[in-house]
């Protein structure tokens, strides 16, 4: 299921650039990984799809790299090469790493990327271990690049915001779908913001840092970087609940039968036209009825005019700000293959 109309598609040439970017940054992060204890290691090599359980070699699904590539687009926008940002874009994604494996715990889901997760694979033990030393392992190469103590700060602030958001997602799950205490459109995008903005924000103002760019052009951003994360959390929650199991991975409506509050679910409570939606959230086998309801109450569309909001802000940033028109130009190629997406 494409979320956007064939017409504005992105064309080839952000896949491409995903694949230069991970080709750059490839054998760097290989041998950052190979830094940890063995065991830990092979856990941490396990989560990227590099191994199976034990350590044989595998070649399983692993994300997109969407964090390194901005990364590396960062330090290119500031009109360096793209290798000065390699030290944050592998930073990035062992951040990234971290955080999955400690959501998954937190979520207690059971599978990522079509494969058990650490924590199954493993155990919890096990899987907090290795999320906390790739942490480490984060710190410490973003440490050593030049003008690392400030990219660092940066880092920081970054995780700062992103354990706020997932806090506030934790949360939500708390709180009624209905009545003065319920979860607001409002608050939802402050927690997407830090949960999902964050280190996307962070990935591209830190390879810009890195690039020598100056304080306007990092902000900017950085700026750029946390509006792509709400749109993309946005086409997230549609795919939750409209995407198709077999290009996802996951089950037809599972956030419905979770009764996550989702965007989408968010507006739909807010509707007098979804008055029977609370009773059936969280209700097993009747996720077709909740997703109608959604539907109808505008939800799915609201979600959709949203994400498409925050990416023309985000190209908003990135017009502003004094930077290499070729990276810019990569960034928005990216800014719509992470909305036209099917998983």
């Amino acid at each position: 299921m494409s979320v956007l109309p064939a017409a504005v598609r992105p064309q080839l040439a952000a896949p491409r650039t995903l694949a230069r970017c991970r080709e750059l940054v490839g054998p760097a992060l290989t041998e950052a990984v190979g830094r940890l204890h063995p065991w830990v290691a092979e856990m941490a090599a396990y989560s990227f799809g590099w191994c199976e359980v034990g350590g044989a070699p595998a070649s399983a699904p692993g994300g997109k790299g969407v964090r390194q590539a901005l990364a590396v687009l960062g330090a290119e926008a500031a009109g360096a090469d793209g290798r000065a940002g390699v030290p944050a874009a592998v930073a990035v994604e062992l951040v990234h790493a971290f955080s999955l494996l400690h959501d998954d715990i937190m979520d207690g889901d059971a599978t990522r990327r079509r494969r058990p997760a650490v924590w199954k694979a493993y155990g919890t033990g096990p899987a907090v271990l290795a999320g906390d030393a790739l942490f480490a392992l984060a710190v410490d190469t973003l440490a050593a690049a030049p003008g690392g103590p400030g990219a660092v700060r940066l880092l920081s602030g970054a995780l700062a915001d992103l354990v706020r958001g997932q806090a506030d997602d934790l949360l939500f799950t708390t709180r009624p779908g209905t009545g003065p205490e319920r979860v607001t459109p409002q608050e939802y995008r402050a927690m997407a913001e830090g949960k999902t903005g964050a280190l996307l924000g962070c990935a591209a103002a830190l390879g810009a840092a890195l690039g020598g760019a100056p304080e306007a052009a990092v902000g900017a951003l950085d700026r750029a970087g946390r509006h792509l994360g709400v749109a993309f959390q946005l086409v997230d929650d549609v795919l939750g609940i409209w995407g198709d199991p077999a290009v996802t991975g996951k089950p037809a409506g599972g956030d419905l039968r979770e009764g996550k509050k989702t965007f989408p679910v968010l507006v739909a409570l807010g509707s007098p036209d979804a008055r029977g939606l609370p009773a059936l959230l969280g209700v097993p086998g009747r996720e077709a009825e909740a997703a109608a309801l959604v539907e109808q109450a505008g939800g799915r569309t609201a979600a959709l005019t949203e994400a498409r909001a925050h990416t023309a802000a985000a190209r908003s940033a990135l017009a502003r700000a004094p930077l290499a028109a070729g990276a810019v130009s990569e960034l928005d190629g990216l800014l719509d293959l992470l909305l036209d997406r099917e998983r």
